[in-house]
């Protein structure tokens, strides 16, 4: 697929709700332009959208949010999975792509029976996600998988299961445009969405606690105000399904750099606190660890073993 087709975020002309009888409508509507794949991207450039359509057992959808698997490893006749997905698979590795950039991702729901939020028939674009986390485990077949949490932006009204269908009118006359120029003086909007509670007291406490230094490297961020500035991690992700505590032995302090690494699975931290570049297969710090602020060393394993398959990961 061309470059110069390309299309990321909502396609011009084509509203949230809009249905397609085929996947070949939605292609040509530039909606979801691969006709079998379930995501559209690269790893270069990220993923454009996604299908959820019961194809996969493990997929769960909450309607803002999604437990989506990846591709590859199944049976073309059976549809059962045959063999380990792997995050260099290219749709995998565009939505991995997606998450690092920040990028929404169109989400098209198909018919499913066993899904509430599903259209009744065809194909529906149900608007922009983002792709909040990403690992791998075992799935329902046995064999290991890809999975992807994806959020319903801010700016998005939440889908429902009876939400009421409109077609899309005109679908061979949908133009790809060049992006949009923004806007110069942004509005507001309500929005209301559900979050997972998390203790910002705490998060602060154990900040100080290693004085908002990142226990890889050492860094702090020095603010004008004489203020300092670092993020706490969680090491087994809060909510669905991860379902991590919101406790001090699940929190690492981290500087942004090594923040967005250690989500991304980019680095692993093994239970003798070595900080493990997974691409390049090399030690690059040992994680600084207080008397005060034990790390549980099940949680750090459950991060290894979700974002890295041990053929590439010493520590798994």
């Amino acid at each position: 697929m061309a470059d110069e087709n390309r299309v990321f975020g909502h396609v011009p002309g084509v509203n949230v709700g809009a249905t397609f009888p085929r996947r070949r409508d939605a292609s040509v509507a530039k909606v979801h332009r691969a006709r079998q794949a379930g995501i559209t991207g690269t790893a270069k450039t990220g993923a454009e959208s996604i299908v959820v359509s019961g194809g996969y057992p493990d997929d769960e959808d909450y309607g803002d949010v999604i437990i989506y698997t990846g591709h590859g490893g199944r049976d073309p006749e059976t549809k059962r999975q045959i063999r380990d997905q792997q995050l260099t698979d290219p749709g995998n590795a565009a939505l991995v792509t997606s998450q690092a950039k920040e990028a929404l991702v169109r989400v098209i729901r198909g018919v499913d029976p066993n899904n509430a939020y599903a259209p009744e028939e065809g194909y529906r674009y149900d608007g922009l996600y983002l792709v909040a986390a990403h690992w791998r485990t075992r799935g329902i077949d046995g064999y290991k998988i890809c999975r992807y949490r994806l959020e319903l932006d801010d700016g998005e009204v939440p889908v429902k299961a009876a939400l009421p269908q409109s077609h899309l009118t005109g679908v061979d006359e949908v133009v790809t445009k060049p992006a949009p120029a923004g806007v110069v003086k942004p509005g507001r909007r309500t929005v209301s969405s559900e979050a997972v509670e998390r203790s910002r007291v705490l998060a602060e406490s154990i900040k100080d606690l290693h004085g908002y230094r990142c226990q890889i490297c050492g860094f702090r961020i020095e603010l004008p105000s004489g203020v300092h500035y670092a993020e706490a991690a969680h090491i087994r992700g809060l909510g669905r399904p991860h379902e991590g505590p919101d406790t001090a032995e699940n929190m690492v302090v981290l500087c942004p750099n090594h923040h967005k690494q250690f989500d991304l699975g980019a680095i692993v931290i093994g239970d003798d606190l070595r900080v493990i570049d997974v691409y390049r297969r090399a030690q690059v710090g040992v994680l600084n660890e207080l008397p005060r602020h034990k790390v549980d060393r099940a949680h750090l394993e459950y991060h290894r073993i979700c974002h890295q398959p041990s053929a590439v990961n010493p520590l798994c």
